[in-house]
């Protein structure tokens, strides 16, 4: 059966149960294991995947602070890096982002590349989704509020504790570091959206026996995400503080906080070069709002 086809069963029995409690005059109680199965469910099924956005990206790292403007296309993802270290670039960087921008627009098999590698990265992350509800075992620790970062400002979302269930193997090294791995949910019961997850490797974690790699011991991650209007959801946050090893002597080292503001809906159907001509716009009112920035 396809996820759809799950997901939209599941909403029936819900509703049934709804429908059933609303008589008795009961209210439903979904197990934490429940809950994270129809959030996942829900995350997955794709029905919310065609809303698109630009938006704007501010990543800190160990190397300095870098802005960008992305917008999601039918395409692929285009983005333009507008400041480095909170300042603006010169004109040699601007025009070498330009460059890059046209590159890709005039490069079909470029453009088809970008488009896989950023379907692959999907799809990895769309199976540690869907191993959510069988890698871990939930415990209920109770409601948080909302922000407008995490769900949304005055949610109330429930919050679990999870940690790895014994008797869950991983189908493969992607699902590997569900294993190795304890920390807590942010659940949107009535939307069915994950607002935050929070992980903390309390092991370290190999790959291919160890020849492939391993990632160390204390390593964390966290993701966030809320509804930035009209029951919209996108990440709004992602932290990592990720070290390991690759191939036993390439040192791996993620270690970064990018938040995501100022969202503004798109087509659906926005093609790639549609959107670089919504970046360039973007970027001159970033360049005339901030005269005073400008490089020497």
């Amino acid at each position: 059966m396809q996820l759809v086809g799950i997901f939209r069963v599941t909403l029936a029995l819900l509703a049934v149960s709804l429908f059933s409690c609303a008589q008795t005059g009961k209210t439903p109680q979904l197990s934490p294991l429940q809950l994270v199965r129809l959030t996942v469910n829900n995350e997955v099924s794709g029905g919310h995947q065609s809303v698109k956005h630009m938006f704007h990206s501010h990543k800190v790292t160990p190397k300095g602070t870098q802005t960008h403007i992305y917008v999601e296309t039918a395409q692929a993802m285009a983005g333009i890096l507008i400041a480095q270290n909170d300042q603006p670039l010169t004109a040699e960087q601007k025009q070498a982002e330009i460059n890059h921008l046209s590159w890709l627009e005039g490069d079909p098999e470029a453009l088809r590349r970008k488009r896989a590698n950023e379907k692959q990265d999907a799809d990895q992350t769309l199976r540690i989704m869907k191993a959510l509800p069988d890698a871990f075992d939930y415990t209920d620790e109770g409601t948080e509020t909302g922000t407008a970062e995490t769900g949304g400002a005055g949610r109330p979302l429930v919050r679990l504790r999870f940690k790895p269930n014994p008797s869950y193997s991983p189908p493969s090294h992607v699902e590997q570091v569900l294993t190795g791995m304890e920390g807590t949910l942010l659940i949107d019961a009535e939307a069915h959206r994950i607002a935050r997850i929070d992980g903390t490797l309390f092991k370290g974690v190999s790959f291919g026996w160890g020849i492939v790699g391993h990632l160390d011991k204390g390593s964390t991650f966290r993701v966030q995400q809320a509804d930035v209007g009209d029951g919209a959801w996108e990440i709004t946050q992602m932290k990592l503080s990720i070290t390991g090893k690759i191939l036993l002597f390439k040192s791996l080292s993620m270690i970064s906080d990018e938040t995501f503001t100022d969202f503004q809906r798109v087509p659906d159907d926005l093609t790639f070069s549609r959107g670089v001509e919504l970046l360039k716009a973007q970027e001159e009112k970033f360049a005339k709002s901030s005269p005073e920035r400008q490089p020497r």
